[in-house]
């Protein structure tokens, strides 16, 4: 979506779209079922935030308020995320509120941060990659160690943490009853030599620390950055033992803890030229960090209890990064799309060698104000996805004027018709462009899973002008394909070809499809079956009910906002001669309404032992059932491997005197 054009409407609904999603993410998360990782979520986030900085739910997320009262219903909150990994290790409340850092992922959105905050100067240090610790003393005797749970109450994991290298027991000062946080970190060279089955350091930190009879603890470190002393009644002593936050480093390291390296910046482009300098020494670093922790020198306690404190931000790296030089922007043609995709000098990335990415679309190109030339920063989405995330100022004038801008295509180079520049996409309008038409034929074909028609053997019908639209798929026969298959000589001799044979029977056997699958067949942009479920699950599960729909009635369905809604209906109407030849050939199921599991409910929670939660989920829903993500009232069953669990569900569904079934029960409904 670009931002920076929409209209107070499309703005609106967007910012209703976010909100769900958000919230969705944010239960999945704390029901320990996340769909998607932290990054996704804070791109999701810092989206809302930029749209509607006022927002309530950035307020509410993650809060809960810090007294008695409540203690027990944030224990339920925390059981289902910790208590699989966690087993019976005592809950135990923080003396340090551990709430959520405002996040910056790229200069802009830390110069709208710097510019509300009139530092002299900025302290910065490294964001560690790793696990929060809070390390409790009392009269300076080290008394317990408290993961950071749900940033109010974690697990004590004392024994574990008597272990690990950094640990302090006894401080100089008797006097003191406070707590120490810190970060739990694995040394780059011990997950190489001895656990480089895990995938990275910090997912070995993590097991490690979480282990009852503590076994490896020894090799992980505890590295400090904050301490607090309390009062008799838990609040902030006015006898600290340092007056600033660059004192506290010292105090700290003083007293035996490692500490994260500081450094002190004047100015906002003293600190993103830091931060360049130490993504480019990160690969060097004997443990892995994701950023930086930007904050004035002064100490304001009553900014750190807020549960996302204003006067800090993790200025992070988001990803692996590196920093390249953008050599030439090559065009990819995917049916009628132009999608810009960068060339730059090869950069490694999550082990591996990078020297393209994706820019998206035009809107992308004139955000990041890129051009051929520009120093680029790069990372990998989800360790998987090279992405461009900004480009770095010039150093000087005489080197910009060096820089040449991105040249867009004007004309499709199949049909001639002029590209059509919507910002956030680039593509031929031309509804019988012979590229936009054989994409789509590819499209059904993939959809649908007809294995026996590839890519190559589609192309050439489509070239010969055998096929023409969809429709005629259905209209091949074993004589039509058997020249596709067979040489001249072969078919004078009155051989059948086997391939051609086994193509029909293919396509043949593709007559019933689901709404699902029709729709995301037709290729409309941005329109795939998951979403298309989506929107029957909302109502409109026949065809007739979304042409016959509006923008703003499907943009009230979950994951749909006013764009996507626009867009579907567009390709619909776009696709309407094609949709009317399928219907002599396809018939488009209707959703099953009646099952085994008809007017049933269910919720899944923990681990299922003979399949994926999502196949379990599937399979309620193709017999007439329907799936909850929360126990609430009515509910027909929770589904657990677990009865004995203290889970919130699982008391939540005692308390409702909702019947609780295992695995096994739930497969015997199904027969």
């Amino acid at each position: 979506m670009n931002l920076f054009n929409t209209n107070e409407n499309q703005k609106n609904n967007r910012v209703k779209e976010l909100e769900k999603l958000i919230l969705y993410h944010q239960k999945k998360y704390y029901s320990n079922e996340a769909e998607i990782s932290d990054e996704e979520f804070d791109l999701l986030w810092d989206e809302l935030k930029l749209l509607d900085s006022e927002n309530d739910i950035l307020k509410k997320i993650g809060s809960d308020l810090i007294d008695d009262k409540n203690y027990e219903s944030i224990v339920d909150i925390i059981d289902d995320n910790e208590k699989s990994s966690s087993g019976t290790f005592e809950k135990a409340k923080h003396l340090i509120p551990m709430g959520s850092q405002e996040k910056a992922a790229n200069p802009e959105s830390f110069k709208a941060w710097a510019e509300k905050m009139n530092f002299d100067e900025f302290l910065v240090e490294y964001k560690l990659d790793g696990a929060s610790l809070e390390m409790q003393y009392e009269n300076g005797f080290f008394k317990k160690a408290v993961t950071r749970g749900d940033g109010i109450i974690g697990d004590d994991i004392t024994n574990n943490a008597l272990k690990m290298a950094g640990l302090v027991k006894e401080l100089d000062d008797k006097t003191l009853t406070g707590g120490i946080r810190g970060e739990v970190v694995m040394f780059r060279d011990v997950h190489k030599k001895l656990y480089s089955d895990k995938a990275n350091c910090r997912n070995a930190a993590n097991g490690l620390m979480k282990r009852k009879d503590g076994e490896g603890c020894e090799n992980l470190n505890i590295i400090c950055y904050d301490a607090r002393f309390v009062d008799a009644n838990g609040s902030p002593s006015k006898e600290q033992p340092f007056d600033s936050e660059r004192e506290k480093i010292f105090w700290l390291k003083k007293n035996g803890f490692t500490t994260v390296p500081i450094c002190f910046c004047k100015g906002v482009d003293a600190v993103i030229n830091y931060r360049a300098k130490i993504m480019e020494m990160r690969p060097s670093l004997e443990y892995n960090i994701d950023g930086l922790v930007i904050k004035g020198d002064e100490i304001d306690f009553e900014d750190a209890d807020r549960n996302r404190p204003e006067k800090q931000i993790a200025f992070k790296f988001s990803l692996e990064e590196a920093v390249s030089i953008l050599r030439e922007v090559e065009w990819s043609e995917s049916g009628a799309t132009y999608t810009p995709v960068a060339i730059f000098d090869t950069v490694e990335l999550a082990g591996t060698k990078v020297k393209r990415a994706s820019l998206s679309n035009p809107d992308i190109i004139r955000e990041l104000g890129i051009k051929i030339g520009s120093h680029i920063v790069v990372t990998k989405r989800g360790e998987i996805i090279p992405k461009i995330e900004y480009v770095l100022p010039s150093k000087n004038s005489e080197e910009e004027k060096s820089y040449s801008e991105i040249e867009f295509p004007k004309i499709c180079s199949t049909c001639k018709t002029k590209l059509l520049d919507e910002g956030t996409r680039l593509y031929c309008p031309n509804p019988k462009c012979p590229k936009k038409v054989l994409h789509r034929l590819k499209k059904w074909i993939s959809v649908l899973d007809i294995r026996d028609l590839g890519e190559i053997m589609i192309t050439k019908l489509f070239e010969s002008g055998t096929v023409k639209n969809i429709a005629n798929l259905y209209e091949l026969t074993e004589e039509t394909l058997t020249p596709f298959f067979l040489n001249e000589e072969s078919i004078n001799r009155e051989k059948k070809s086997l391939g051609a044979t086994k193509v029909v029977q293919a396509i043949q056997a593709k007559r019933k499809i689901s709404l699902a699958k029709f729709v995301a067949g037709l290729n409309i942009e941005g329109i795939g079956e998951t979403l298309m479920e989506k929107l029957i699950d909302g109502g409109f599960d026949v065809l007739e009910k979304i042409t016959s729909a509006g923008v703003e009635d499907i943009s009230k369905v979950n994951f749909f906002g006013e764009i996507t809604a626009q867009s579907l209906l567009n390709g619909l109407k776009e696709c309407s001669n094609e949709i009317e030849l399928l219907k002599e050939y396809v018939e488009i199921e209707k959703p099953q309404k009646e099952g085994k599991l008809s007017n049933l409910t269910f919720c899944f929670t923990g681990e299922l032992f003979t399949m994926k939660r999502s196949v379990a989920e599937n399979l309620v829903k193709e017999n007439g059932g329907t799936v909850k993500n929360s126990v609430v009232k009515g509910l027909s069953y929770l589904v657990t491997n677990d009865k004995k669990s203290g889970s919130s569900k699982n008391k939540k569904a005692v308390e409702l005197n909702i019947p609780v079934i295992d695995e096994q029960e739930f497969l015997k409904m199904l027969n």
